[in-house]
């Protein structure tokens, strides 16, 4: 009787299940861990050398995330997600803490930055992958829609408080401070992640044989799926359209328009509430009805934002439009995520994360130079509208796709 009862029983709400809540802590703390990392590494890299290097060195990392991330998704299905998040955290605890002792006792230059920075890319590389496949191995499939809420959440609560955090500690102790600050965030991680207890994969679908055969299969496995294929589209055409005018184009935009470094973090705060509005409106509600298409349209209507954003006189109303740029890519971002987790095959998670991230966080930010480039040749203006027009046409097409548009979250 009691088993019968329990299991009738209803799933937990996502933010008062235990397993989800040490995944979200364990989350947030490596995520504000990696704000206070990348504001330590510019520091350093800024103390070091000249501009110029200290951009390359916030650049290498770029570089192995992007070479490696298809082969992460595989290690993330093969060894199992959790697995390969705790190894990773593990790893960056004990390259930061290392770091900051080496810094303590002496001043070993450029190299020594770099060399962390292209380990922090090809650890990236592995653990992107593995965290968008944890998810639907803790949490019932009808809460995965709040899970991705909650996961925005604490993106953006890490970016407000890393940045602080980090100025906190470089200007108490320096650079060797930071990276320690930095590593014992990544330590903070790993308890709670080795309290996570995984829902078993299906049997019959463990990866294993030769690596390429492996990747083949996951790129198959997304060629054939009537909504991850065609997602997979609408996120690189989103993130080719929105990384580069909107992390270069916005200091363009503030400098032309002699708002200064003020105006900047203006914009960025509203674009950051609405964002973390969208992402606590889908935490609360769980799932938004008609996913497929809201994704389409709110895509579409960003885009308009985006556009009107390079064209708006006055910092107040500039910021009143990035905020709504915000929420529209939030909302947007939110049902990207929620999608592939609930359309994809978990064993396949780890490869279709490893895709989807591609675009946003290995191919976008190495066209940053050439955004910059055509700004510089054009004008402010055109970039923000190609770059608009290019998500606008990511949101037509996930209109278009009559299986995407119809796709929708589980109840």
């Amino acid at each position: 009787m009691n088993a019968a009862v329990l299991a009738a029983a209803p799933p937990r709400p996502a933010h008062r299940d235990p397993q989800v809540l040490r995944w979200l802590g364990a989350y947030t703390a490596s995520t504000v861990g990696d704000s206070v990392y990348y504001l330590a590494l510019s520091w350093a890299a800024v103390s070091s050398g000249s501009p110029a290097q200290a951009g390359l060195v916030m650049a290498v990392s770029a570089v192995p995330r992007a070479l490696l991330l298809l082969f992460g998704g595989v290690i993330a299905d093969r060894l199992g997600p959790r697995r390969v998040v705790l190894a990773s955290d593990t790893a960056r605890c004990l390259v930061t803490l290392g770091l900051a002792a080496v810094l303590l006792a002496a001043s070993p230059g450029l190299w020594l930055l770099a060399a962390v920075a292209l380990v922090f890319g090809a650890v990236d590389a592995v653990f992107l992958p593995a965290v968008g496949a944890l998810p639907p191995r803790i949490a019932p499939h009808d809460q995965l829609g709040r899970v991705q809420g909650l996961r925005g959440l604490a993106h953006r609560l890490g970016s407000v408080l890393g940045a602080p955090l980090g100025g906190l500690a470089v200007a108490t102790g320096g650079p060797a401070s930071a990276f320690g600050a930095a590593g014992a965030l990544f330590a903070l991680s790993l308890p709670l992640l080795r309290a996570l207890r995984l829902r078993p994969l299906p049997a019959g679908e463990k990866t294993g044989g030769p690596v390429l055969r492996d990747l083949a299969d996951g790129l198959r496995h997304l060629r054939g799926h009537r909504v991850l294929g065609p997602l997979m589209i609408v996120i690189l055409l989103a993130d080719l359209g929105f990384v580069g005018p909107l992390n270069v184009g916005l200091a363009l935009l503030a400098e032309q328009r002699g708002w200064g470094a003020p105006g900047i973090g203006w914009l960025l705060a509203g674009f950051g509430a609405g964002a973390g509005a969208a992402s606590l409106l889908l935490a609360v509600r769980g799932r938004l009805p008609r996913a497929g298409a809201t994704l389409g349209r709110t895509m579409v209507l960003g885009a308009v934002a985006v556009a009107v954003l390079a064209f708006v006189p006055g910092l107040p109303a500039a910021v009143a439009v990035a905020v709504a740029v915000g929420l529209l890519a939030g909302v947007s971002g939110a049902l990207c995520h929620a999608l592939v987790q609930t359309e994809c095959d978990p064993a396949y998670l780890g490869r279709v994360s490893a895709v989807s991230s591609l675009g946003s966080l290995g191919l976008a930010p190495l066209g940053m130079p050439l955004t910059g480039a055509a700004a510089g040749l054009w004008g402010t203006g055109p970039v923000f509208v190609a770059g608009a027009a290019v998500c606008a046409l990511s949101g037509v097409f996930a209109l278009a796709v009559p299986a995407l548009r119809r796709a929708e979250l589980p109840k």
